[in-house]
């Protein structure tokens, strides 16, 4: 998958809103994460607001002395936007991680269309100061997205996370059309239907999947990236998973 700033990722990462959290030893999660960039899923996603920072710091033991092999995504919060607030977020995420930049970095939630001038230049400042590769938005309706691209230096948003799984296919009314027709790329959250989601255990998927040898959360993921547009980022807190 191409993102807009030309960076190739796979089509499948990692997700961790719930690592570092007491779930899982965390011996057992890092060593989930290790799998999965050993398998080729080195995007990891991740946010200071997870776990308050616990879930950075858990992913920079994982990538210490291997940060060149990850493509590291995080997040900055609404309410961390004005003044120096996004530079101190910034650089609160690059010390629990333990890198010297981010190759993208998203607003987390939307805030008033408003601020969206403060939040470009906010993202552009990181950008020129080195300190992130590219940045994007998560949970953006249509709406917001024309209203981001309206502003000076928008359209250099690299890309849309939102939810979107077989259970949860709400952005195929309209978003999913916007993004593709604006050349946009979609990271999918909770591709596998999100905490207690019986996705992985649907029946139609399991026969499926057992046509071609493979199981049904097999089969929900290559149906979240079959667009050849959408980066999916399932969460496992263990190997086996």
């Amino acid at each position: 998958m191409k993102l807009r700033n030309s960076a190739i990722v796979p089509a499948i990462g990692q997700g961790s809103a719930r690592l570092g959290q007491g779930r899982h030893p965390e011996a057992t999660e890092e060593e989930a994460l290790r799998t999965g960039i050993s398998l080729g899923m080195s995007l990891i996603d991740t946010s200071g607001d997870y776990g308050n920072g616990r879930s950075e710091k858990l992913i920079g033991r994982v990538i210490a002395g291997q940060c060149d092999r990850v493509f590291l995504v995080s997040k900055v919060e609404a309410n961390e936007v004005s003044g120096d607030g996004m530079v101190r977020a910034c650089q609160a995420s690059l010390s629990r991680l333990g890198t010297n930049f981010l190759d993208l970095y998203l607003l987390h939630w939307p805030l008033p269309n408003s601020q969206f001038s403060e939040v470009v230049a906010g993202f552009e400042q990181l950008r020129a100061a080195g300190k992130v590769k590219a940045w994007g938005v998560s949970n953006f309706n249509v709406d917001q997205m024309e209203a981001l691209f309206r502003i000076s230096n928008g359209n250099r948003c690299a890309t849309n996370q939102v939810p979107y799984s077989l259970t949860n296919r709400g952005i195929e009314r309209d978003l999913l059309t916007w993004c593709t027709q604006h050349d946009l790329p979609v990271m999918a959250y909770s591709p596998l239907g999100g905490e207690n989601s019986r996705l992985i255990t649907d029946r139609a998927l399991a026969q499926i999947g057992a046509a071609h040898g493979c199981s049904a959360a097999t089969v929900a993921l290559a149906w979240a990236v079959r667009s050849g547009n959408i980066v999916a980022i399932p969460e496992a807190g263990s190997s086996t998973r």
